[in-house]
């Protein structure tokens, strides 16, 4: 293909993918109570039932908004896959073809197991926030930042959990060899304690372990895998 074409190819993908998550964007607009509900229930289980407040005129549809993007990207995800598949496809030899959709589909599934784990332990770091602050203060979250902080949390655990993939593929393409990783084993823990207690939003101890210790895992696992494949 022509560079002309490589253009038209990728503004097509771009379009598809742009009203994909156009489709998803209004479904979630429309969908916006019980995916609040569902993304407040941590709030509600440490508040017993208190609902998240708003303090500004425009505050309450600029989070129908929030959700409604976030809801968008979320549900337009596998079609925006299958388009950056197809655009990349011919420009792989056969061999990386092969290992392509097994990388996307752990890749998703990664992401998601992130997200699951974000979700599960947004409960305990928020007690955990509101007893450092002591009992003389009352909790009553805004909606937006409490949203903010919830997205933020999703997207640094399904990003930290996306961290055996580029292991795997650094083993692949020869660049870390899996002696080096069996080698690096303790600064390893010493650095993903480290990363994670930067990437986590609530800055809590609950979350740091949360996201370490699988990633501690998925640095082990990564080893297996990589010694797999390049048999």
């Amino acid at each position: 293909m022509t560079l002309v074409e490589h253009l038209t190819e990728l503004r097509r993908r771009l379009i598809i993918s742009a009203i994909a998550i156009t489709v998803g964007a209004i479904v979630g607009f429309i969908l916006y109570s019980p995916i609040l509900g569902f993304l407040s229930g941590p709030y509600h289980s440490i508040t017993h039932g208190q609902k998240l407040i708003v303090t500004d005129p425009l505050e309450a549809f600029a989070t129908r908004l929030k959700i409604a993007a976030w809801s968008g990207l979320f549900f337009a995800s596998p079609v925006v896959l299958w388009q950056l598949w197809r655009f990349i496809t011919p420009g792989l030899n056969p061999k990386e073809k092969r290992y392509a959709i097994p990388f996307i589909v752990a890749s998703v599934l990664l992401f998601l197991m992130g997200a699951a784990v974000a979700l599960l332990t947004l409960q305990p770091a928020l007690q955990f926030l509101q007893a450092v602050g002591g009992h003389n203060l009352a909790t009553y979250y805004r909606a937006g930042p409490y949203l903010s902080l919830v997205m933020l949390m999703i997207v640094a655990f399904g990003v930290a959990f996306e961290f055996p993939i580029l292991l795997v593929c650094l083993e692949l393409a020869g660049v870390v060899p899996s002696a080096k990783l069996r080698k690096w084993r303790r600064p390893a823990i010493v650095i993903i304690v480290a990363v994670a207690a930067v990437i986590t939003p609530s800055q809590d101890p609950y979350s740091l372990f949360a996201m370490a210790i699988p990633m501690y895992i998925f640095y082990e696992g990564s080893i297996l895998v990589g010694r797999i494949l390049k048999k």
